[in-house]
């Protein structure tokens, strides 16, 4: 098992308990029972004084755990001559708090993917043109760069040619393509269209927008507080509750044995194993309805979350655009303005070709077979059928040879591209990111589940911001916002805890700011997924819903687990107060405690019941691209 030795160097005392009971029944095979009393009962010493430290440590950080009342019960069943069950402590004592480490383990690596794909290259022009690769770090300003197509900008900087396009939907929110023409400023981070383009480097790659994410992301990621323990919260009226009976037990029979008998059957595991092991049943749910979930401490501040922030362009939107209306002029059919529009774009590398040719598609239209072609970058393209002439793209590209054309309106978020037919102004198609189907669905069960608050928060113009925001059922909107703008507005949120659902390198910063951010990892940038607490693998922005209400569920159970394991013990506690369990009784009791609180906490990994809800839940029904587009408009 090649996991075996690194589980062995992480959880080095579980793997030396488990190491001493098998000795010991080797031992014991062999008759040597005073030889197993001393070994546990020495590995029982050892344990504890380990525990002991880490419990100081614990002290010094201002928290008290459930560790105390271990350590003393240990030294109980030390002293009564009880070393079975001094072992047994051992082994609960050092599994719960693997197990809960285990669940509650957050990922390191939230500045990898950021790392990974920022940009390493440059390509700097000389003065006689000729391109040389140089680190990007070695990029100055006034540097004139060349960014091929399809490539990632490696610095901020001004735009030297005449015109160009850039995907910048993962730093800004826009998912429409953005024209820049010359002297426009470029991100660094955004995606040069299909053309080739050159820049003037305006910042080192250290002080630019990218660099300032990360830092941002960094900040934020270190900015949070350390989750408490569920159990820890029960740990100091246990712990006191049960001494004050062990002592008054001791106190009325005059006898120190009856004060180890109520330690033995008063040892904390309940609260040691129950929640972590409901808490890794919830993980284990959540990863089987497509969410992935870092940490127990992710799963109650799911449970009990009051607002819920959402970016907007991939997150409430599919993030790629959608052909919503055709709009002839007279002499015209929308199929037929279809038809020829679709036509000419089979040529085109924009990215919004694409999407008229799958709407002719969806309407089972026929296109043409141009006998030429001609691309203008960024402006449109012109084909040639036979007799006729098609041109589709800018308003400014179709009035050059067709002067009736006029502008369209278009609401938020809304995009044109208009059509000439051999001359004559044939109508315009419209184009949009479409509101996820299931999006105000999934903001109104937020709330049914005590998510009641929302904002989104989006680098998008306000009016396409608004506009999605009433179609799902959003109040509160902030729009034109940067990265960090995003950060402040969460962090002022009063009503906490809050998650943030997001999917760009844009949200990465709120996201590791956010009490749970949750990344939409399908379509998703790494680092989003990466800095965010949970990460939903599907394209479905109903599974916020489903981890909200996986938290509850898990939390539920895992309190419940806790009650029940204490309610058992302190009935064991009692009748042991008055000497009616002897010390070995009372540790083969505990373990069945332990073990009916364990198969309750399991409860959490759901069943059947939940898999079929899983199935039953609705779907988003009109699958958008899993990718953003690379290939940028013209």
């Amino acid at each position: 098992m090649p996991r075996l030795p690194a589980l062995v160097r992480r959880y080095p005392l579980v793997a030396a308990t488990v190491l001493v009971g098998l000795l010991g029944l080797v031992l014991t095979a062999l008759g040597e029972a005073d030889a197993v009393r001393w070994l546990f009962s020495g590995f029982g010493v050892v344990a504890a004084l380990v525990a002991s430290v880490g419990m100081v440590r614990q002290l010094f950080r201002g928290s008290f755990g459930v560790d105390l009342l271990a350590i003393i019960a240990i030294i109980a069943t030390i002293l009564v001559g009880e070393y079975v069950a001094t072992l047994l402590i051992v082994l609960m004592l050092s599994g719960g708090a693997a197990l809960e480490d285990y669940a509650a383990g957050r990922a390191a690596r939230e500045l990898d993917a950021l790392l990974k794909r920022a940009p390493q290259i440059a390509h700097r022009l000389s003065d006689s043109g000729e391109a040389t690769d140089v680190p990007a770090t070695d990029v100055r300003v006034g540097d004139l760069l060349l960014v091929r197509p399809a490539e990632i900008v490696p610095v901020d900087g001004q735009l030297r040619s005449e015109n160009a396009a850039f995907d910048e939907s993962s730093l800004t929110g826009e998912s429409l393509p953005v024209e820049r023409t010359a002297g426009d400023a470029v991100l660094s981070g955004s995606i040069n269209g299909q053309a080739a383009a050159t820049i003037v480097a305006t910042a080192t790659a250290a002080n630019s927008q990218y660099q300032q994410i990360i830092a941002l992301v960094e900040e934020a990621s270190t900015s949070k507080a350390p989750v408490v323990r569920l159990a820890d919260r029960y740990a100091v009226p246990f712990t006191a509750g049960s001494l004050a009976l062990a002592g008054l037990a001791w106190a009325l029979s005059g006898d120190p044995v009856r004060f180890a008998e109520v330690l033995v059957v008063a040892t904390p595991c309940p609260l040691l194993l129950a929640a972590p092991v409901a808490f890794m049943g919830g993980m284990s749910r959540a990863a089987r309805n497509g969410i992935i979930v870092k940490g127990a401490g992710v799963l109650e501040a799911l449970s009990r979350a009051k607002t819920v922030v959402f970016d907007k362009t991939g997150t409430l939107t599919y993030g790629t655009p959608a052909i919503t209306e055709v709009r002839p002029e007279a002499g015209f059919t929308a199929d037929e303005l279809l038809t020829l529009a679709a036509s000419a774009e089979q040529y085109s590398s924009h990215v919004l070709a694409a999407s008229v040719i799958a709407a002719a598609h969806e309407r089972g239209l026929t296109l043409h077979t141009a006998d030429s072609a001609n691309e203008a970058a960024t402006f449109g393209v012109e084909a040639r059928f036979g007799a006729g002439t098609v041109r589709v793209g800018k308003l400014t590209f179709i009035t050059d040879g067709a002067a009736d054309a006029t502008a369209t309106h278009l609401a938020g978020g809304e995009l044109a591209m208009y059509v000439a037919v051999d001359g004559r102004f044939a109508g315009s198609i419209v184009a949009s990111d479409r509101v996820r189907d299931n999006a105000s669905q999934s903001v109104a069960d937020l709330a049914r589940l005590g998510v009641r608050e929302n904002l989104m928060l989006t680098g998008d113009a306000r009016a396409t911001a608004q506009h999605v925001a009433g179609q799902v059922g959003i109040v509160h909107v902030r729009a034109d916002c940067l990265p960090s703008d995003k950060v402040e507005a969460v962090r002022a949120l009063t009503r906490r805890p809050v998650i943030m659902v997001g999917d760009g390198v844009n949200d990465a910063p709120v996201l590791a700011v956010a009490d749970v951010g949750i990344a939409m990892g399908a379509k998703g940038a790494t680092a989003a997924s990466e800095s965010a607490d949970a990460v939903i693998l599907l394209d479905d922005i109903s599974r916020v819903v489903s981890a909200v209400r996986i938290g509850k569920d898990t939390v539920r159970v895992a309190l419940q687990s806790i009650w029940l394991g204490i309610a058992l013990s302190v009935v064991l506690m009692v009748v042991a107060a008055f000497g009616l369990i002897p010390a070995t009784a009372g540790a083969i009791s505990q373990e069945v405690v332990d073990l009916v609180t364990i198969l309750n906490a399991l409860r959490a990994i759901g069943g059947r019941r939940d898999r079929a809800a899983a199935r039953r839940a609705p779907v988003d029904s009109a699958s958008a691209p899993a990718e953003s587009a690379a290939a940028i408009a013209r």
